[in-house]
């Protein structure tokens, strides 16, 4: 990582963002082989939870290999990127106070524990 960066932190706060939409940030992972059924459900989810008036984003594999990680293939060091920016993306999705549904075919335990692991930090953080 580059040593000329500095992270820039907002004067608001994550527990603002949820005040304002009425909500804690959350991210609920949806994992499974292709084809199983995960964004499918997350839609479903994204219904209910709009009806009542909660605000949600779905982050689906497919969509995200269209853009931000358009770059990556299938091979497990490939596959490790692409969930460890998707962990990024949900961590900063989560801090605006949105319930985040991820839906990713993502084989590694490890991989999914470092993405629990960073949202779970960032979470005692804010207590």
């Amino acid at each position: 990582m580059a040593t000329n960066i500095t992270w820039h932190s907002s004067h608001l706060t994550r527990a603002d963002r949820e005040g304002l939409l009425n909500q804690r940030g959350v991210t609920l992972w949806f994992t499974g082989l292709s084809g199983a059924g995960k964004s499918t459900l997350c839609c479903a989810l994204e219904n209910e939870l709009f009806a009542n008036k909660k605000s949600t984003y779905i982050l689906d594999g497919d969509n995200i290999r269209h853009g931000l990680c358009s770059d990556l293939g299938f091979g497990p060091g490939d596959r490790q990127e692409n969930i460890r920016r998707i962990g990024e993306v949900c961590n900063l999705f989560t801090d605006a106070g949105l319930i985040v549904l991820a839906a990713f075919v993502s084989p590694y335990k490890a991989d999914r524990d470092n993405v629990r692991q960073l949202l779970d930090k960032d979470q005692k953080d804010d207590d």
